[in-house]
């Protein structure tokens, strides 16, 4: 198969288009071109036409993956269904994520420590945390260590009450309301129970 010509593309810096006489164009990177020493004119064998396209197809991919973390952090598992989902084979999207790993641009405990800042600051805990690691794809061996970075249960609940109540002892209605809020942001009966006998107001247990 003859080239006929090559060119940078106009859209994706790094990237180069090779176009081939039956009018297919591959899209490669400068590593290819340098690789394989490609020049228009030149004949590709089968042989080499498949390897060209093998491993234009990893590098592209690692090209698509650094962009996917160069905008936002996320899990090695997170970036491989990214990138399965944006057509790479699970080989090449794992390819990929081992090489971001490797150079450090992805890190699971990093990001899980993350994690469990960020949502610690908007006022969750442990278990609300603990299931946001579990979607965004942070490893169960990772969260014991992520959610030791989170504050302590107990100033944060007093934080949420105190906000609320302002000194104020609530009617049970609203108690119960409060209650609720911080089961579902992931605090734990005895810690929410525990805060209300601080403020002097004790609750049951339902």
């Amino acid at each position: 198969m003859r080239i006929e010509r090559v060119e940078p593309s106009r859209h994706r810096r790094g990237r180069v288009l090779v176009f081939l006489e039956d009018g297919a164009c591959l899209k490669i990177t400068e590593q290819e071109l340098l690789d394989f020493g490609l020049r228009p004119g030149d004949e590709l064998d089968s042989g080499t036409l498949e390897r060209l396209k093998e491993a234009a197809g990893v590098s592209n991919v690692k090209v698509t993956a650094a962009d996917l973390v160069g905008k936002r952090a996320m899990s090695r598992r997170e970036l491989e269904k990214k990138l399965q989902e944006k057509g790479a084979s699970q080989t090449e999207a794992r390819y990929a994520a081992e090489w971001l790993e490797a150079i450090g641009a992805i890190d699971d405990r990093d990001y899980g420590a993350l994690l469990s800042r960020h949502y610690g600051q908007m006022g969750y805990g442990p278990a609300r945390v603990r299931e946001k690691l579990r979607e965004k794809g942070v490893p169960r061996e990772l969260w014991d260590e992520a959610l030791a970075e989170l504050p302590e249960a107990a100033g944060q609940i007093d934080a949420f009450l105190n906000g609320k109540l302002r000194g104020r002892l609530p009617e049970e209605k609203e108690k119960k309301r409060l209650t609720d809020a911080l089961l579902r942001r992931g605090f734990s009966w005895g810690d929410v129970r525990a805060a209300w006998n601080r403020l002097g107001s004790e609750t049951r247990e339902e």
